[in-house]
């Protein structure tokens, strides 16, 4: 049986800027509405971490139990090595998924029950993005299905469950958060060409190649800063503030694009996107608290 040391590894931690990033992003849409709910946005933050890290060992489980992470470039996973059994990670991720669940009921008692479809929906998601007979993650529609349910339905339904309403703001926040979880995808995908054409996964980046795949993930990053544009206009230029996301995602831009990084040498890509993410949201969060400040004088 793994450690729990190696448990905590197989739940990727270093993922887990995406699923706090949409939670920051939707609240500051609540904020600069003057109708932000701190404990609904705790909750809604409670269901993007269980989703996460559900979805981590899920992939881990069906991916192990596939062969395709027998000969890995990335972190350990603890059916592909071996450290742990695959009923184990397998029930593991039905915990998270579970737990996540629960929390989302909680949310949805207290908000509208429509909500609990779409709460399946991300639960179905999360565990046939690489599970099942014929996982969409190996159908090149990984990088779909983040934008959709770790941009726009993270960042949108944080926001709904704290204003009860739709706002275009949200919309603008969940592309922009969107592309940018979609650029960690795509950075790990490009990593994992060679073994992941190996294996048969046909993920996006297998299909367009080493090339598109790095001009996609340049393309990601640049749709953020379009996004942002749309936030500003539809809230408060302060919200440009997010722009400190920049830094780490020009850097990680240069090393996939002029440096054509390969192999071990992405990973630091992972982590810069990951960093940039989520300093983008806390700069719309940061932005439209300082905008509702500056409008009440």
């Amino acid at each position: 049986m793994a450690t729990p040391a190696q448990w905590i590894v197989g739940a990727r931690p270093r993922t887990l800027p995406a699923a706090v990033a949409p939670v920051l992003a939707g609240t500051a849409v609540a904020v600069w509405e003057r109708e932000a709910v701190w404990w609904k946005a705790l909750l809604a933050l409670a269901v993007s971490l269980l989703l996460q890290v559900g979805v981590n060992y899920a992939n881990d489980y069906s991916d192990g139990i596939r062969g395709t992470d027998s000969d890995r470039v990335g972190p350990m996973r603890l059916v592909g090595s071996g450290a742990a059994p695959a009923r184990a990670v397998k029930w593991a991720a039905f915990a998270a998924l579970g737990a996540a669940a629960v929390v989302g009921l909680v949310l949805a008692a207290t908000t509208s029950w429509w909500l609990v479809a779409v709460g399946l929906a991300c639960i179905l998601a999360a565990w046939f993005y690489t599970g099942g007979s014929r996982p969409y993650g190996y159908l090149g529609l990984g990088e779909v299905m983040v934008f959709v349910f770790f941009g726009l339905v993270a960042v949108i339904g944080t926001a709904y469950v704290q204003t009860e309403a739709f706002h275009l703001s949200a919309l603008w926040a969940g592309i922009g958060i969107g592309a940018l979880a979609c650029a960690i995808l795509v950075a790990n995908n490009l990593r994992d060409i060679p073994t992941d054409r190996v294996a048969g996964k046909r993920t996006l980046a297998v299909v367009l190649g080493e090339d598109r795949t790095r001009h996609l993930y340049s393309l990601l990053v640049d749709a953020s800063v379009v996004a942002l544009v749309g936030v500003a206009l539809t809230t408060t230029w302060w919200t440009l503030l997010a722009l400190v996301a920049a830094r780490p995602a020009v850097k990680a831009v240069t090393v996939v694009l002029g440096d054509r990084a390969t192999g071990p040498a992405l990973i630091p890509v992972l982590q810069l996107t990951g960093v940039a993410e989520l300093l983008y949201a806390a700069g719309l969060l940061a932005g439209s608290g300082i905008g509702v400040v500056l409008a009440s004088r």
